[in-house]
């Protein structure tokens, strides 16, 4: 007598049950805050900083792509065991997808491949100062697709430290007639517009997974790029192995390039680009300091008024931080 309620009841549990829920979440947790951002800032200004004196090292004994690729994937390497350690190895969403290509492909990949190749044709102080030359193209890219405002303070700190690298880089003594140097600064340039770039997509998208989920992902799709570009330049490179060229290897792969990415990742989600982007211009001052003590790279009046200015600059940005707060 009740079959008829008897199979409505068993169809209505049978039935697949809909929801307006989507099956992966929209969002990701919070970024870290701004005294943890203010840190991480630090930790990744010195491993930056040092990332250049340890890669002019390590091109001296082996060719800058296949050096570029040992790092990425020595990198990848690292980033993958600490994922599944922490438990958060996982296959990426598709909507990660573009930002893989963008941070990895793109930041990771044609970034280090462009800054390697065009280093070995410079020192590594003026390298540092050509790369973090990213600002130019990030506070207005902040401004136009953020919404970000320049305030008094980001404003006057990007003022002074833009007047700061350009004495650094001294276009009056640079080698004009070097086709080498013009070469090299010019892919550095490149790669500098490429990082501000992503720099700019980092901070405008909406996170559906932690920056150390995606982050063996990403290493993957540089890696994708840079090892078959290796092997089209370089099919028989010449390598000098000894305690140097390990050393540059370990300390620009799983230290400036995997920890080194994930701060930077950090980092960019908890502050407005154009506060992050002006903070790393103290990696030069780092790089154009420690390159001097450790290779011997003078260091000039120049030198010393343009690390000053830039000095200045990053502390206008952080007292307007601080007074903002």
């Amino acid at each position: 007598m009740n079959r008829p309620e008897q199979d409505a009841d068993t169809l209505e549990r049978e039935a697949p049950v809909i929801t307006d829920q989507p099956e992966e979440p929209t969002s990701y947790s919070q970024p870290v805050s701004l005294r943890t951002a203010v840190i991480l800032m630090l930790v990744l200004i010195a491993f930056w900083g040092g990332n250049w004196p340890a890669m002019k090292t390590g091109l001296q004994h082996i060719p800058p792509m296949t050096f570029a690729t040992a790092r990425m994937v020595s990198a990848m390497l690292t980033m993958t065991v600490l994922a599944i350690v922490l438990g958060q190895m996982r296959w990426p969403a598709r909507r990660d997808w573009g930002f893989l290509a963008s941070a990895g492909a793109l930041q990771m990949g044609i970034y280090i491949a462009l800054l390697t190749y065009g280093m070995q044709f410079l020192t590594a102080g003026r390298s540092s100062i050509l790369a973090y030359t990213m600002s130019l193209w990030v506070v207005p890219g902040a401004i136009i697709f953020l919404g970000e405002k320049l305030t008094r303070w980001n404003g006057s700190g990007f003022l002074l430290s833009l007047v700061g690298v350009g004495v650094l880089f001294n276009p009056v003594t640079f080698d004009w007639a070097d086709q080498n140097a013009i070469l090299g600064s010019g892919l550095i340039l490149l790669g500098a517009a490429i990082s501000g770039g992503v720099m700019i997509h980092i901070r405008g998208r909406q996170w559906t997974a932690s920056p150390l989920a995606l982050a063996p992902w990403q290493f993957l799709s540089a890696s994708i790029i840079l090892v078959p570009l290796t092997l089209m330049m370089e099919p028989n490179p010449q390598i000098t192995w000894n305690s140097e060229l390990l050393f540059s290897v370990f300390y620009s792969g799983p230290l400036a390039t995997a920890l080194g990415l994930w701060l930077f990742v950090e980092i960019t989600r908890a502050l407005p680009a154009i506060t992050a982007s002006l903070g790393l211009l103290a990696v030069p001052v780092v790089g154009v300091l420690l390159s001097a003590w450790i290779l011997g790279e003078q260091i000039t009046a120049t030198n010393t008024m343009g690390l000053t200015l830039i000095i200045g600059g990053v502390a206008l940005v952080t007292i307007g931080g601080i007074r903002g707060r």
